[in-house]
């Protein structure tokens, strides 16, 4: 059964050094709760995988600016402008991936599975940079390993006491499949948390026993979806 918890003592959870999983796609469905505590507490040389490097005012992108992050692993970083400047002076190490191939890589780690296998990015920077040619039945491919974290950190829409999760609309995105590839689940939840059996069954995304951390949303003013 997850934990209900103040966001501060969530946030203790995460220590220096730690790989962390941040929902949302350009912060929608990223729990910006957690992110203020995170800056405010300051752990540090975080590497983060998520879709996109936020904003400079949201999600990821106020950790960036905060200096907490040492390795960014992401799909796009174009709203973003500190990005590529704390690339340049050998603040930021990033690792990019196609958006699919992210997405392969962090299922992967959720179902135990050994690494992916795509033809996507054969011949390209993807190539050079971070992948393995592999040669299977005549065709090439590229290898890419698991994305696992010590701690994934999502925005959830309605959630029951025993940690079973709905999200709403594009809120979904990665953060489903974050929360099965990371030893340590924190959901932020944007509706009152719900007796257990309150959920149908039918409609959870994401069961109970993948999610430790229940934190309540403290307002309605952030919505996390579209």
């Amino acid at each position: 059964m997850a934990v209900i918890m103040d966001v501060k003592e969530a946030v203790k959870k995460i220590k220096d050094g730690m790989v962390i999983h941040v929902g949302g796609f350009y912060a929608v469905g990223t729990p910006e709760d957690i992110i203020d505590e995170m800056v405010k507490q300051g752990p540090k040389n975080l590497t983060l995988i998520s879709n996109d490097g936020g904003a400079p005012d949201k999600g990821v992108g106020r950790l960036l600016a905060a200096g907490q992050v040492k390795k960014l692993i992401i799909s796009w970083g174009g709203r973003t402008p500190l990005i590529p400047e704390l690339v340049d002076k050998g603040e930021l190490e990033l690792e990019l991936n196609p958006q699919g191939t992210l997405a392969e890589r962090i299922r992967a780690a959720g179902y135990g599975l050994g690494g992916i296998i795509t033809p996507t990015g054969l011949g390209t920077m993807i190539e050079e940079k971070f992948g393995q040619r592999v040669t299977f039945n005549g065709q090439d491919f590229l290898y890419h390993t698991p994305l696992k974290a010590d701690v994934a950190i999502i925005g959830a829409y309605r959630a029951d006491k025993a940690g079973n999760i709905i999200f709403r609309r594009s809120q979904r995105n990665f953060c489903e499949i974050m929360a099965m590839a990371a030893d340590l689940t924190i959901a932020q939840v944007y509706k009152p948390i719900e007796e257990m059996g309150a959920l149908d069954p039918d409609e959870i995304m994401v069961p109970g026993p993948l999610v430790d951390i229940l934190v309540q949303q403290t307002g309605e003013e952030r919505v996390m979806w579209r």
